[in-house]
């Protein structure tokens, strides 16, 4: 009986997927009218469209040039607003243009949802004059995110800690490194609060507390090796990154070489995150496939959404020595019929040296037979053909990285996972 519960998953997704087409429709139908004014109009100019009106609370100001250039606008379907309802996310595909380089394709992100958004403009109010409605860029004056002033040298850990994820557990390393990397100052380059202007500091902080994701593309960018999507800028709360080609989740059913070679880079991204010359671990906390994108001409797989990471500084985590810092550190296992499913400890992942929470979300939500994703299970390494399935190698090694037997048997079987898909990657060639 169980057997048939994914392709009935299988066929309950797809049957919702045409009830949406077919909505879609209807909807297109009643809204006839706008159509064409919503084709000619190119919101992205429109300042209280991209909340460039609410900065010095928004995200940034680099960018802005572009955008009310005109350089910038939404693909076909991006211009029907009616559309925004299925948008819940706030993420839309975009073109750019430059004179020289020709037209290409970039993502733009609210980065949140429309609630999320109104939710942190009552917060500023409220932390400001008492009241959910406000003035807000005369409140924001009166927050937390303007105390630090021009005198303010550095930014510190007791100023931030807990304020998102990316803070959890700073170390002065690391907020160092997120002002001198700052990208929507044009005096990047300087770890000293006090060079930044005062409504940079307050866009830095604000993005920091809000959705600190541009912070992590900056602090770790692509540019040197790192696996997410470049930053490009920001202009109000719009917020523009590279594209980076479709979502892991349209590789599900690709040809059984593919997905081995997509598995291994997932393996290589979680070793990298947890061990790398920097002793930075970044713990990624949202691990589901649309948060990761492959590359249409390179194959490569690039981690799209950075917002809920946590960085731990080894070097200070071994300077401190909290309690039982140099034990191993094993994350425990969550079996749940949900999908995206992890179980993690954000102290433990801030006090240990050494963690294997990256290997284990990899493996469970993406990998291994607990993998579920929109009504399908099994995960990216499904249906192996018989020579491996027969080997059965594959299979013990996944079930070991996702739910261990032995002790600290996750590290080992990650180790041995990576140098397997490797082996497999050369075979199928």
């Amino acid at each position: 009986m169980l057997r048939f519960l994914p392709l009935k998953l299988g066929r309950l997704y797809r049957c919702l997927k045409l009830l949406f087409v077919i909505g879609l429709f209807v909807i297109l139908l009643m809204n006839t009218h706008n159509l064409f004014a919503s084709f000619q109009k190119n919101e992205l100019t429109d300042r209280r469209f991209i909340n460039l009106n609410k900065c010095p609370a928004c995200f940034g100001t680099s960018w802005c040039r572009k955008f009310m250039n005109g350089q910038i606008s939404f693909e076909t379907w991006g211009r029907l607003r009616f559309l925004d309802v299925f948008n819940v996310k706030n993420v839309f595909f975009a073109q750019y243009g430059e004179p020289r380089e020709g037209t290409r394709r970039i993502v733009l992100k609210r980065l949140g949802s429309n609630q999320e958004l109104t939710d942190i403009d009552q917060k500023i109010c409220k932390r400001a004059t008492g009241r959910p409605r406000c003035d807000l860029i005369q409140a924001i004056y009166k927050t937390e995110f303007a105390r630090l002033n021009g005198d303010v040298r550095l930014l510190t850990p007791d100023v931030v800690e807990g304020w998102s994820d990316l803070v959890q557990c700073p170390s002065q390393r690391l907020l160092d490194r997120i002002v001198r990397r700052y990208a929507e100052t044009k005096d990047s380059g300087s770890f000293l609060l006090k060079n930044l202007k005062d409504t940079e500091r307050m866009q830095l902080l604000m993005t920091l507390a809000f959705n600190p994701e541009p912070l992590v593309l900056q602090s770790f960018p692509s540019d040197e090796g790192w696996p997410f999507a470049k930053y490009l800028g920001a202009c109000g709360r719009m917020v523009a990154v590279n594209y980076v080609g479709e979502e892991l989740w349209s590789f599900f059913n690709a040809p059984w070489e593919k997905r081995v070679d997509l598995a291994k880079q997932l393996m290589d991204i979680a070793e990298q995150l947890t061990n790398n010359d920097f002793d930075f671990a970044l713990y990624l906390l949202d691990v589901s496939f649309d948060n990761f994108a492959v590359g249409p001409r390179d194959g490569k797989v690039i981690v799209v959404d950075a917002e809920n990471v946590v960085v731990a500084d080894k070097r200070l985590i071994k300077q401190n020595k909290p309690e039982n810092y140099d034990v191993w550190y094993e994350s425990k296992f969550e079996e749940c019929d949900k999908e995206a499913c992890l179980s993690f400890s954000k102290d433990m992942l801030c006090s240990r040296v050494t963690v294997d929470h990256n290997y284990y979300a990899i493996c469970q939500n993406l990998l291994s037979r607990y993998a579920m994703w929109r009504g399908s299970s099994g995960g990216l390494l499904h249906d192996p053909p018989p020579h491996v399935a027969k080997d059965g190698q594959l299979e013990a090694l996944l079930d070991e990285c996702a739910n261990p037997k032995k002790r600290y048997g996750r590290f080992q079987a990650a180790k041995d996972l990576r140098e397997y898909l490797t082996q497999l990657s050369g075979t199928t060639r």
